[in-house]
């Protein structure tokens, strides 16, 4: 079991449907209140859980532990994930979460795109073909004919 908890492949897994809970139960919760309150609250929630969490496993550590660019990609980082959640929920109190979230799972597709282009990684042919795939699978899902 020790092996499992120190698998990515077990985390990704695990974040996935973590990540799909989420958008059934922010449809839910979305549908009585704007949708940018909304992303208030859930993120009032993840910083009071994830400060728990790190008070609780002693894992917080010195701000001036912390790089400065560390700081500036950290800040550029919750910068983004801002602005996904804000739109996320608003595509979510918009539309069918059967329909935004694969929308939505496109960042997958850039983030390998991405990669490549940001950060030098190198696909190979059949790592294309399966970004063409999920690209392919997440505008079939999202079609309403």
């Amino acid at each position: 079991m020790k092996s499992v908890l120190l698998s990515w492949p077990f985390w990704a897994l695990l974040s996935a449907a973590f990540a799909a809970l989420t958008a059934i139960f922010a449809k839910v919760g979305v549908e009585q209140i704007d949708a940018d309150f909304a992303t208030f609250l859930r993120t009032v929630v993840i910083l009071l859980v994830l400060g728990g969490i790190l008070v609780a496993t002693r894992q917080w550590q010195p701000l001036a532990s912390v790089s400065g660019r560390t700081y500036i990609f950290l800040v550029l980082s919750g910068l983004a994930t801002g602005a996904s959640w804000l739109c996320y929920f608003r595509a979510l109190k918009l539309g069918d979460a059967a329909r935004v979230a694969p929308i939505d799972k496109l960042s997958v597709v850039l983030v390998a795109v991405f990669g490549v282009i940001f950060l030098g990684e190198k696909l190979t042919m059949p790592n294309w073909i399966g970004i063409a795939l999920i690209a392919s699978g997440a505008v079939l899902v999202a079609y309403k004919a």
